[in-house]
């Protein structure tokens, strides 16, 4: 069932007079006339709206804009979801039914309702996460017009879902609208795919950077505004940073190339993690957290790659004198007076010749709903030993007719946990292939047809006819970025930090005063989400010491 006929009292709850009296002076009160548009979908928002008196439609239109209604508010009620808590377009039109009054709050004063009023936060805050579950249900937001097996609607679709942003995708093979779609805006088969964006704009194979520009996801960075801390990664580590260091009232920037989450976000499930007893998602616990973050006011820039860090030493070349500024690859710069490095790692690739020809609609680094859909009953190939590999296996199978799991290894002892070996034993259609590696990939115009591995003991080579390969072959160091500002790196690229650099230099704190390290990217850090988790709220405590420091000239 639908989470509107689930949980309708919690996503659309009735506020008592005597609680909107006690959130009045966060806000300012508005007027409008019958049949005027409150908010459109596309357009920025003045916030949540409190319905004092008259009646409100929610609506959403759909692929041939016509309008569709979600919930009527009366008054009590309140307007908004996510996008109104960090003041980005909204993904709905609201219209006043009759003239009404409403107690408009704007998204900075919105967070601090969810801070000082507890009770009453904790209710909106749930409605708000409610309501755009909702939203990725019924599809509200971009439509994605173009075949489901094109790796670039395949990777357009999970760069949304796994930023938790709702869309439609449209398949003009099994989709009757699409194909009208295609006529009305005469577009030629070669244009696909294509996204509309609720603001009314088209874009023509759009890259992440600028699909996430046209739906509001990111904006314009300030290039003279300095903020305390910017945490470059927004996995566990840089998302933990962000919560903290933004609850203890510290201006912080959070910048990821690609979703929150990092891998732990990838993973299927996780059921080692403090407090989750039957498991949860990877995408859930760090969607949880991005949402923590954004009630803190954190700015979360996601899509925003970091193209390099640039210091400004002094005669020491030990400090930087008017802080850090960071490079984008967009060409933006912007300010902070101290680093959280939580980069993590980058996915490591096969080392077959045609690999990138297939990745995106054939080759795989996650294993997301997404994915399950896109090779339900077929037999898949997953290469990697880890509890990664192990976890998406595990959740693939329940999905597909069989996975095979290629390992270079004897067995799975060595590098994977014993209660996912266990599972793995038990199921059936998975079936382990060890002392094995991919050597060839078969196929055409970016669809796999067939892999081919060898014997490491024997030399011996099989063909396995395969349409989807799952790589979870470990990851390498994000560092590249570093090199301007030469912040110290062991052997193998990963960030040496405290003791590791000098006895008594201080804990994750980098060869660069103020630039601090955490999580996988650090050199001896545990690979453990936890383990990421304890040290951005670590870091926050030594970035406070720092920036309490007296401030010294050469």
């Amino acid at each position: 069932m639908a989470i509107m006929d689930t949980r309708r009292d919690q996503m659309f709850p009735l506020l008592l007079p005597e609680e909107i009296d006690r959130i009045r002076r966060f806000g300012d009160i508005a007027h409008a006339k019958a049949g005027a548009m409150l908010a459109q979908a596309g357009e920025v928002s003045p916030g949540l709206m409190v319905v004092l008196e008259g009646r409100a439609r929610v609506s959403r239109r759909d692929a041939h804009d016509e309008s569709h209604v979600i919930v009527e508010h009366e008054p009590g009620h309140f307007i908004g979801e996510l996008a109104q808590l960090s003041n980005r377009p909204s993904l709905v039109d609201v219209q006043a039914i009759t003239d009404v009054e409403v107690l408009r709050i704007k998204p900075d004063r919105l967070r601090a309702v969810l801070i000082a009023e507890a009770e009453l936060g904790e209710r909106i805050m749930r409605a708000l996460i409610l309501r755009r579950v909702g939203l990725l249900e019924l599809g509200a937001g971009p439509i994605i017009l173009g075949r489901a097996n094109d790796g670039d609607v395949i990777r357009l679709s999970g760069f949304l879902a796994r930023n938790g942003h709702p869309y439609k995708q449209l398949d003009p093979d099994t989709v009757d609208c699409a194909k009208v779609l295609i006529e009305r805006f005469s577009l030629d088969e070669a244009e696909l795919p294509i996204v509309l964006c609720p603001g009314g704009q088209i874009l023509r194979h759009p890259s992440n950077a600028e699909l996430a520009r046209c739906i509001g996801m990111v904006g314009d960075l300030d290039p003279t505004h300095i903020y305390d801390v910017a945490v470059v990664g927004a996995g566990p580590a840089g998302l933990a940073t962000a919560v903290y260091a933004a609850s203890e009232g510290l201006s912080v920037l959070v910048l990821d190339t690609r979703a929150f989450g990092g891998q732990a976000g990838a993973s299927a499930r996780i059921e080692n993690y403090l407090g989750f007893p039957t498991g949860v998602s990877g995408m859930a616990l760090m969607a949880r957290a991005y949402n923590q973050a954004q009630k803190f006011g954190a700015n979360l820039a996601i899509p925003d790659e970091v193209a390099s860090l640039e210091c400004t030493a002094d005669a020491t070349g030990d400090s930087a004198l008017d802080g850090y500024h960071l490079k984008l690859v967009s060409g933006e710069t912007t300010q902070a007076k101290t680093v959280v490095i939580a980069s993590g790692a980058r996915y490591r690739r096969l080392d077959v010749s045609n690999l990138d020809a297939f990745e995106g609609s054939s080759v795989h680094y996650w294993a997301s709903p997404l994915e399950a859909k896109l090779c339900a009953g077929q037999e898949v190939a997953l290469v990697g030993a880890g509890n990664s590999a192990g976890q998406a296996a595990v959740y693939l199978a329940a999905h597909v007719k069989k996975v095979w799991l290629v390992i270079r290894g004897k067995s799975l002892d060595a590098s994977m946990s014993r209660y996912l070996i266990e599972r793995i034993e038990s199921l059936p259609n998975i079936e382990v292939v060890t002392r094995n590696e991919i050597v060839e990939l078969e196929g055409e115009d970016g669809q796999l047809r067939a892999i081919r591995h060898r014997d490491l003991d024997t030399g011996e080579e099989d063909r396995c006819e395969i349409s989807h390969l799952f790589l979870f072959i470990g990851a390498a160091p994000n560092t590249a970025w570093l090199t301007e500002c030469r912040v110290e790196l062991d052997n193998h690229g990963f960030v040496r930090t405290g003791q590791d650099l000098a006895p008594g230099h201080p804990s994750l704190q980098t060869s660069r005063h103020g630039v601090f390290a955490i999580g996988d990217v650090r050199a001896g850090s545990v690979k453990r989400v936890a383990a990421a988790v304890g040290e951005g709220a670590q870091v926050v405590a030594a970035i406070h010491a720092y920036l309490a420091e007296p401030v010294t000239t050469a």
